[in-house]
């Protein structure tokens, strides 16, 4: 089976997580798409790069939900999770998948 990219899975969390809360109107099931997805990019991450990595890019995670939302009051929401999630793709890849572990 092939192997995802750790920066695929949490650029799909925030894109996904934010879908899902926005066209099920359920902000509860959009949270657990967030959660579930930032769960397994943290345990690729653990194993692709260690513990403090993994930490550093949990906290990435974290802060890039929390940051989309005033965020998207001055570029919109759309703008603002693709902006975030590319940011959190890109971190994701230099640190735990750009060496091909």
């Amino acid at each position: 089976m092939a192997k995802v990219p750790s920066a695929v899975v949490a650029a799909s969390g925030l894109v996904g997580g934010y879908g899902v809360a926005r066209w099920t109107k359920k902000r509860q099931l959009g949270g657990a798409v967030l959660a579930v997805a930032g769960a397994a990019a943290a345990q690729q991450w653990r194993q692709r790069a260690g513990g403090k990595a993994a930490g550093a890019l949990s906290a990435a995670y974290v802060a890039a939900f929390a940051g989309s939302h005033p965020l998207a009051k001055k570029v919109g929401a759309w703008p603002a999770v693709f902006g975030v999630a590319g940011a959190v793709a890109l971190s994701s890849w230099a640190v735990a998948d750009r060496n091909g572990r």
